[in-house]
């Protein structure tokens, strides 16, 4: 494993069925098949190790929402579900730090290094990751455990799951995280 502090926390970001949806990728299909396989690893290794997980679970207050609280969507993937006495925040907006006490939970325990994976990569991935680095996290994304989707840009081209996820990465790389791999955390 690299060498992190043994209090670093694994965050998974909205691992959650409703992602599975198919309005999710009515432009084209996602990348990183193997992401949640990745997901899983990290978190037997975490586990293992005796070290702190937090599941974060978005909870939508739109009714038409797959991630609403109640529908088959909200529910956490196989590979992510969390296990008695795993820490579980809710959130409503992008960022796992706005409106939950994420931040006093992990400052409350002496944890500042966080090991991010989850999804979208570009929409509460990258807003929790910025939000990380700014309040001083010390943050590695974990880039092959997690994924996006294919989505136009504002020409109108497509641009595929590759491309958008290493844009985002590209994004939060050097300035709010650490970029990595499964394999370099799990050593």
């Amino acid at each position: 494993m690299e060498t992190l502090p043994h209090d670093a926390a694994l965050l998974i970001v909205d691992l959650q069925k409703a992602i599975d949806d198919p309005r999710w990728s009515h432009a084209g299909p996602r990348n990183n098949p193997q992401a949640e396989a990745n997901v899983a690893a990290l978190l037997a290794a975490w586990r293992r190790d005796g070290r702190p997980i937090v599941h974060i679970r978005h909870d939508s207050t739109d009714p038409a929402s797959a991630y609403r609280p109640g529908s088959p969507g909200h529910a956490f993937k196989q590979e992510a579900v969390p296990l008695p006495g795993e820490t579980v925040f809710g959130k409503r907006v992008n960022s796992a730090f706005i409106g939950t006490a994420l931040d006093e939970w992990l400052r409350g325990r002496g944890i500042g290094t966080l090991v991010v994976a989850g999804v979208i990569t570009n929409n509460s991935v990258e807003a929790t990751v910025r939000m990380a680095g700014n309040l001083g996290y010390d943050v590695r994304l974990v880039a092959d455990a997690c994924f996006t989707f294919a989505r136009h840009d504002r020409s109108g081209r497509l641009r595929t799951a590759d491309e958008v996820h290493d844009l985002s990465l590209a994004n939060m790389d050097g300035e709010y995280a650490a970029v990595v791999e499964t394999a370099e955390v799990l050593g």
